[in-house]
């Protein structure tokens, strides 16, 4: 971790915090989700900065990966329970972090959200360089179980590196013998998902969020400037809605062209098996030599 590097997370930490404050005060009943989720990255762009995946916020049992679609109407309701994960690259060097919000008008959500908290300030205090991600994902559990709840056990944490959001070593939401060691020098994110099911996700809905994974094997039949814009991202996810100027029959072919092709992956909709609620907390940190420093701070 040389000086830029770690200055850019610091500056992509901040840019990120404050974008996810704005989120949540933003985030009401009545307000349509496209509107936050461009309002962020809007914010992002202004600051210098670009997001490090799409601006996502996921309601009541969907976890994690909803994104808004060009044309989304979808408002957040009185009684949801809201997560909004809101990544940033500064020169590929990245932050990511989340948090949850109670749309109930009688908090009833809010000791789930508190739990999800309570589990990544818990994680927090027991990393160090060295240590066992299961060690983390032990103190993560404690604390989740401890409240009522159950950790989402099928989505970790992760490592962060350069033009790449998810990195060894996957930190566990619930303890685990063995695993990785964090090493000295890492940036990781660690995000407990909190539930009040029994904590297991799957894939459901349309995807929204697109990633390429290597180069396309046949560029024949391939719209140029479609290809074009989605190698501009350098391996970074994106969102159809990022395509909203190019026309939409190009985009949609050569979409679903790189992902027969295995170059292009789909991450759809996260939701909780059983339909019940979950909140996720989520920051961002450099593990250094002298201890942990929270990016994601505003």
């Amino acid at each position: 971790m040389d000086a830029h590097a770690l200055e850019c997370h610091r500056k992509a930490g901040r840019i990120a915090a404050e974008c996810r404050e704005w989120a949540r005060e933003s985030i009401k009943p009545g307000v349509r989700v496209r509107d936050v989720l461009e309002g962020v990255e809007k914010r992002i762009y202004e600051a210098g900065a670009a997001p490090a995946f799409p601006a996502q916020s996921s309601r009541n049992s969907c976890a994690a990966h909803y994104c808004s679609s060009p044309d989304d109407e979808m408002t957040y309701e009185v009684g949801d329970c809201v997560k909004v994960d809101i990544g940033v690259h500064v020169d590929g060097y990245i932050a990511d972090n989340a948090c949850s919000v109670d749309l109930s008008t009688d908090g009833r959500w809010t000791p789930l959200v508190r739990a999800s908290a309570d589990a990544l300030a818990a994680a927090i205090a027991t990393v160090g360089p060295g240590v066992r991600v299961g060690e983390v994902g032990a103190a993560i559990e404690r604390t989740i179980m401890g409240a009522g709840f159950e950790p989402v056990r099928n989505l970790t944490g992760h490592g962060l590196a350069r033009w790449k959001v998810h990195t060894a070593p996957q930190v566990p939401n619930y303890g685990e013998r063995g695993g990785g060691r964090i090493a000295e020098g890492s940036v990781i994110a660690i995000e407990p998902f909190a539930s009040t099911g029994r904590g297991y996700i799957h894939e459901r809905g349309k995807a929204e969020v697109f990633m390429m994974v290597r180069p396309p094997m046949k560029a024949k039949g391939l719209d140029k400037d479609v290809l074009k814009e989605i190698q501009g991202w350098r391996g970074l996810p994106i969102a159809r809605r990022y395509f909203s100027h190019l026309p939409t029959d190009a985009v949609e072919d050569t979409l679903a062209k790189l992902a027969r092709q295995g170059s292009l992956v789909r991450y759809p909709p996260l939701v909780e098996e059983e339909g019940v609620m979950v909140t996720q907390t989520e920051h961002s940190m450099f593990v250094g030599p002298d201890g942990v420093e929270i990016l994601t701070t505003c």
